[in-house]
């Protein structure tokens, strides 16, 4: 989850709207002259086409402004199609996804907070024809993955919730990181739906402008704050404990029904590290409990996931950077069994407390989750080659 959210509206719309594709499409002319130029500033986000073709899109992102920014493509309710954060001033980025035919808002989000400043632009016509089979299966393999997650994590917050209820600080402690790992996992998922991840993982300068911390802070982070820094828990915790719950079922009802597919899967796993390189490595995420190594593992668990099930169309379009993304995933979970914490009954997703994480440390940690983002970022592109 990071510092700040785009505000979401929940809403059902048509399948023929709003739905990314399903199927293999011609591309749109999405190499060169033919991307879509979307120049982001500290006050414009500019975009060179307003009209395109559905299917395979590209956009070429330059950011000419003093902040670091983020660029959205966006459904009319503001479900996230796919996204790009961390550009740098001065920087160039380019994303590749999947658009059927409608309307969408391309948005850029300066400092990234707020809505953001937007353009609207519409995708039109686009032949749907054959996907390769290879990729169908990984769509399908990754639905199973996510829902799996989801189902997974229930009972896992059913044992923190149970901990919360009954008052017990120690026991809620000691289930909170583990109640999260799924979630972490496939939290690009959770999030393009738009109204769930506001309810379960916002932090608390992440909440919309005009919300009360008091009254509309939700979630695991509110309750990790009543744990580690209050270190109480009242009637409010118990009640915001069975929210947590009641939100996280519906996530598990949902997400198998969420739209995915390969550029969704391959940009999916982008947006996981650049959530580790937003949160976790700053140790803004759990920053009561500096539980941010479990938050940082599973996020990369689920990026190799991605990947993993991709690996082999992308092996035949690029092979050099298959072969640079597998260095890149093994060095940083190498440089992550370092942090394991040293107990008796060590689990997996025992890692040493952030805080006791130096400076140094901390930058290593950050080389290395830079050194595996830059490639995946062209992981999208070298599926649709």
């Amino acid at each position: 989850m990071r510092a700040a959210r785009l505000s979401v509206v929940a809403a059902v719309a048509t399948a023929a709207a709003l739905t990314a594709v399903t199927g293999c499409t011609e591309k749109s002319d999405a190499k060169g002259d033919g991307a879509i130029q979307v120049t982001a500033t500290d006050s414009k986000c500019d975009v060179s086409k307003k009209e395109f073709p559905a299917g395979h899109i590209e956009l070429a992102i330059q950011n000419k402004g003093s902040k670091v920014t983020e660029v959205y493509i966006l459904f009319p309710d503001d479900r996230i199609v796919t996204e790009r954060e961390n550009i740098g001033p001065g920087t160039r980025q380019t994303v590749t996804a999947e658009v059927k035919a409608g309307d969408y808002t391309i948005a850029c989000k300066p400092g990234m907070k707020g809505k953001g400043i937007r353009q609207t632009v519409k995708a039109t016509g686009g032949k749907v024809g054959k996907r390769d089979p290879r990729l169908d299966q990984a769509v399908a393999a990754y639905r199973e993955y996510v829902q799996a997650q989801a189902d997974e994590t229930l009972p896992k917050v059913a044992t923190f919730v149970k901990a919360v209820k009954d008052g017990d600080i120690d026991a809620a402690k000691a289930a909170y990181a583990p109640s999260r790992i799924g979630w972490e996992r496939t939290e690009p998922v959770a999030e393009s739906f738009g109204d769930i991840d506001p309810k379960v993982d916002v932090r608390e300068d992440g909440l919309a402008e005009g919300q009360d911390p008091a009254t509309d802070w939700t979630g695991w982070h509110r309750l990790e704050k009543a744990l580690w820094q209050d270190k109480k828990i009242t009637d409010r915790e118990k009640e915001l404990a069975d929210q947590l719950t009641t939100d996280l079922k519906d996530w598990q009802e949902r997400v198998g029904k969420a739209e995915i597919t390969p550029t969704s899967m391959a940009n999916g796993a982008k947006e996981l590290l650049d959530e580790v390189a937003t949160g976790k490595v700053t140790g803004e995420e759990e920053r009561y409990s500096h539980t941010d190594l479990v938050d940082f593992k599973a996020n990369v668990e689920g990026a190799q996931k991605s990947y993993d099930l991709l690996k082999t169309v992308a092996q035949e379009n690029d092979a050099a950077l298959v072969t640079e993304l597998d260095q890149q995933f093994a060095a940083l979970n190498t440089l992550l069994d370092k942090y394991r914490a040293d107990k008796p009954n060590a689990t997996q997703y025992d890692f040493t407390s952030y805080d006791k994480v130096g400076k140094d440390d901390r930058k290593k940690l950050s080389d290395a989750v830079n050194a595996l983002a830059e490639p995946l970022s062209k992981l999208a592109a070298a599926v649709v080659k």
